[in-house]
């Protein structure tokens, strides 16, 4: 029987889209009789109807291409039941033309939006299979998402390059990492890199201690520069007193482009010492994946189309202690995997000095 699978990538891209695609496709080929239709621009596509039926030979040629060869926007989960001033009600619409591509199933690659609205349509009947993508790493129940691993290698070489020019200046670096709610890419960055300061989102942050962390360094240690690597979602103590629509409107009404710019100003002044912002932002995502993304991108996708061939829907893959498997797309939905403030790598972190500012 043959089985007519759409696929979409939606939210911020990241490295290892292509290969995920090309695993779904390929294995779904090998196992049984597959047509393959890609939407465009994520739940726009599905949501308009802009779609392409896919040929085997699309697929070749783009483990290694960053990006997404179907293109991606953000279309966010809370909008989805609102119908706004263009009349369109979005999740029929969604249903009409899952129904008009003749879909048997829609595989889903994303983060946590995505996940979300890939629960509601489950729940709203489809046949939907998610996948784990996000350089943020935040996606619940699964021990690594592809994008991060490459995003990892990406911050890490800026933190050291880094390194090399506050040390020729003697200046202190504030280096802002993408990580809005959660901070495993700037703890990994950070670890990896040998940063002297690590501010996350989970671990609030008090001013005067990350001064004190600088001034101890140049004092104790004799080092004339230091790196301070940034969450871009990190806050202060004073900050998580308050309700996050406050801090969220007093982060609006300030001076600053970001937090980054933020806590360098509070250095120089407090310390004296000359400090600059690196900000590589869209920077971390671009380029193509590192052969551990490749790698567990092309396991993801495979895993995928064994899931449609035994036509096990509503499950999101995952890697669950090493080993690859699925939870149900309504137990990871509306989730985020945070940071442990007493992990092992914070522990590690703290134990050769690393500051987190508290």
């Amino acid at each position: 029987m043959k089985r007519r699978i759409g696929i979409l990538t939606s939210g911020g891209d990241c490295p290892g889209l292509n290969a995920c695609i090309r695993g779904v496709a390929r294995a779904s080929y090998e196992l049984f009789d597959a047509e393959i239709v890609g939407i465009a621009d994520g739940y726009r596509g599905l949501i308009e109807g802009d779609y392409t039926v896919m040929k085997p030979e699309d697929f070749h040629g783009i483990l290694t291409l960053g990006g997404t060869i179907l293109g991606t926007s953000r279309r966010p989960y809370r909008y989805m039941r609102v119908i706004e001033d263009d009349n369109v009600d979005k999740v029929e619409n969604m249903k009409k033309n899952y129904k008009k591509m003749g879909l048997d199933c829609l595989v889903t690659l994303g983060g946590n939006g995505t996940h979300k609205t890939a629960n509601l349509l489950s729940e709203e009947g489809l046949n939907v299979i998610g996948l784990p993508k996000t350089i943020d790493n935040d996606i619940w129940a699964t021990d690594v998402t592809f994008g991060f691993h490459t995003a990892v290698d990406i911050g890490t070489d800026v933190v050291d390059r880094i390194h090399t020019t506050a040390n020729s200046h003697g200046r202190v670096m504030v280096i802002e990492i993408m990580g809005n709610k959660a901070g495993w890419l700037s703890l990994y960055c950070g670890l990896g890199g040998g940063a002297d300061v690590i501010l996350l989102p989970e671990i609030p942050y008090d001013p005067d201690k990350v001064n004190k962390a600088i001034l101890d360094r140049a004092e104790k240690q004799k080092r004339k520069f230091s790196i301070v690597v940034v969450a871009e979602g990190a806050f202060s103590q004073e900050e998580a007193k308050m309700k996050r629509k406050e801090r969220l409107a007093k982060r609006a009404e300030m001076k600053y482009p970001s937090v980054s710019y933020m806590v360098a100003e509070q250095i120089q002044q407090a310390t004296g010492f000359e400090t600059r912002v690196c900000n590589p932002g869209h920077y971390l995502r671009g380029g193509s994946p590192s052969a551990y993304d490749r790698v567990l991108a092309t396991i993801f996708g495979t895993y995928a189309a064994h899931l449609i061939k035994d036509e096990n829907y509503g499950q999101t893959v995952a890697m669950i202690g090493g080993k690859v498997g699925h939870n149900p797309l309504s137990e990871v939905a509306g989730k985020t995997k945070f940071v442990d403030p007493e992990s092992d790598l914070v522990k590690s972190a703290r134990d050769i000095g690393v500051s987190f500012g508290d």
